[in-house]
């Protein structure tokens, strides 16, 4: 594979590739979700929600994580995350609805995450901390589950919920570091690290 260096980094390879299909299939996950075609919709947001997954483990695994890539794939997140929001709203708020209040929460922590880091850094957050990768897993799980077997509330509450904490914490690792930087683990080891060289 030839080398495509962008501000000191090799951008060509495989997770990259894969966050890359998650933007370019975006618009048509959105075609499918206005056109009512539930089943194309849930298969080919099911493919990428199965592909975020794979990106972030793949370049860890392989240690081609670049800070390209980061932003890349949270791009393809933003771009995820908006479809199966709109697959909610469009195919399953009759169930969804007596629940709302949860969703809205999880929504304005998510859009004051990005507010911040837009107010601090100027770009997208390319943090990916436990917290927030394993909400990714969950939510993933439970699209799944709705689309396929139906809705389980207890699921809905541990995927929303879950995730309204992880990005909860990404505001406060966004208001704690200097510059956003990958393989940021989470706010403990943040502290942890800040004790050990205090010390």
């Amino acid at each position: 594979m030839k080398q495509l260096i962008i501000r000191g980094e090799n951008v060509l390879n495989l997770p990259n590739f894969i966050s890359l299909y998650r933007l370019l299939v975006f618009p048509v996950i959105f075609y499918m979700a206005l056109a009512g075609r539930e089943q194309w919709y849930v298969i080919l947001l099911c493919i990428s929600l199965v592909s975020d997954v794979l990106d972030g483990n793949i370049a860890r695994l392989f240690k081609l994580q670049t800070n390209f890539g980061a932003a890349l794939d949270n791009l393809a997140d933003i771009c995820t995350y908006a479809m199966a929001l709109l697959g909610l709203f469009v195919f399953k708020w009759a169930e969804l609805e007596p629940h709302a209040w949860i969703l809205y929460l999880f929504l304005g922590v998510f859009v004051l995450s990005y507010i911040i880091s837009f107010a601090r850094f100027g770009k997208i957050p390319g943090l990916h901390l436990y917290s927030a990768v394993s909400a990714g897993y969950i939510q993933s799980i439970f699209f799944f589950v709705l689309f396929v077997f139906g809705f389980y509330p207890w699921m809905y509450y541990l995927a929303v919920g879950w995730g309204a904490l992880a990005y909860t914490e990404k505001i406060f690792v966004l208001l704690k570091l200097d510059n956003i930087k990958i393989g940021v683990k989470g706010l403990y080891w943040l502290l942890k690290k800040e004790k050990e060289q205090a010390h």
